[in-house]
């Protein structure tokens, strides 16, 4: 497909790894099924750990571009891949007491390891060509994990959860040796950061547009994720089991495999924000789409316009932090973007169980208001005059025209 012949061999052969290793990393999906079943924990007990695992994942997130910055991306993404899957593939050997650091360690290094992973890619690619190489790995990993479940299931049910967790573990290992050979040290050139200025910070200032989607995705994602925890509670209180469930996510997976990659190989040319501002607003309708009354039909409309809103802004988003970010702070916008993008994983379950116990009519309405309002105001930043950018570089630059670093 043309567009993606612009794209680096090593970026290839990151997606080909990605693709595989995602077919072995399903733990997650099966962790509170092996808490409260194998290890015998009651539900409180399970919950309060994936709680803390996915605190981990987002705090890994968030700090994993610092590191990157500071010690070069390629070297943190290896040791947080090799040290993920060597806690992961060690998990069966623990006590139950055990696991409530080892798991949350984990999903630290794996936060770490997504962040770092982005922040390669950023710096590996071409301005021009980052969001094909986004959509590339982002659809290698959604085609490893529409088998990964499927089998991750025939394994628990015919050998042992266990095999799960040696299987992820060494998958992360051979990740990460594999992310060794195809990315050489030559392509990631890493300089320390100069210290005369404050950082992250100051570049963002610069970029208020960054900024204003960081907040908008930091919402939304909270708002996408009751997808996963109110959603499937709303429809078994209309009557539809499991099974209608199930089937929506299937959808949702079939959709972006087949879609999120040709759509930003078609809209690669288009201004990256009004694309994230449309997706967004994507999202809003279809949880508005719920208003119209529980039944088959809406649920259906809805999960396909939740899917074709986050083809749209997620790929479209990441490559536009790493097109905005100063190249001595790409780790952490990259770790910015990471984190507020996976808010979801720890945020959403308890604001929106809380509020669909309190008034679970008005849940829906407030979901899609909350999206609607951070698509506009992500939409109203490309109203921006043409030379705010130029200015924006101008004043980060020295009085003699020459960029000066922040650090």
């Amino acid at each position: 497909m043309r567009g993606l012949r612009d794209l680096p061999r090593t970026v290839w052969l990151l997606a080909a790894g990605t693709f595989i290793n995602m077919i072995v990393s399903v733990t997650f999906v099966f962790l509170f099924l092996y808490l409260t079943g194998p290890r015998g924990m009651s539900p409180g007990e399970a919950g309060l750990l994936v709680g803390l695992g996915g605190a981990g994942l987002m705090a890994g997130n968030f700090t994993g571009g610092w590191y990157g910055d500071h010690l070069g991306h390629r070297r943190v993404l290896l040791t947080a891949a090799a040290t993920s899957g060597l806690l992961l593939a060690t998990v069966p050997l623990l006590p139950t007491p055990a696991l409530f650091l080892a798991l949350p360690l984990a999903q630290y290094a794996s936060g770490v390891q997504r962040a770092a992973n982005s922040a390669l890619v950023a710096v590996i690619v071409p301005e021009h060509t980052r969001r094909q190489a986004f959509a590339l790995v982002r659809a290698s990993a959604n085609g490893g994990f529409t088998i990964g479940p499927v089998l991750g299931a025939l394994v628990a049910t015919r050998l042992s959860y266990d095999w799960l967790y040696a299987a992820e573990g060494l998958g992360s290992v051979a990740m990460a040796a594999w992310t060794a050979r195809v990315v050489p040290a030559r392509l990631t050139p890493h300089t320390r950061p100069p210290r005369d200025k404050g950082g992250v910070w100051p570049a963002l200032r610069a970029r208020p547009a960054a900024l204003v989607l960081l907040l908008a995705i930091l919402v939304t994602d909270i708002v996408y994720r009751q997808q996963y925890s109110t959603f499937p509670l709303y429809l078994a209180d209309h009557h539809m089991d499991t099974g209608v469930y199930g089937t929506l996510l299937a959808l949702n997976g079939v959709v972006l495999l087949c879609l999120e990659l040709p759509a930003a190989l078609a809209l690669r040319r288009h201004a990256p924000l009004r694309i994230v501002g449309t997706g967004l607003l994507l999202v809003a309708a279809g949880y508005a789409t719920l208003l119209l009354g529980a039944n088959i039909t809406t649920a259906v409309a809805m999960m396909t316009l939740l899917t074709l809103g986050e083809l749209l802004y997620k790929t479209t988003a990441t490559a536009y932090m790493a097109d905005e970010a100063p190249p001595h702070v790409q780790g952490r916008f990259q770790s910015l973007y990471a984190g507020v993008s996976i808010s979801g994983v720890v945020l959403a379950a308890p604001l929106g169980g809380t509020f669909y116990e309190a008034a679970p009519t008005a849940l829906w309405p407030l979901c899609a208001t909350l999206a609607a309002t951070a698509g506009t105001a992500v939409l109203l930043t490309t109203s921006r005059k043409p030379h705010q950018r130029e200015s924006r570089e101008t004043a980060e630059a020295g009085h003699d025209g020459r960029p000066q670093p922040v650090a």
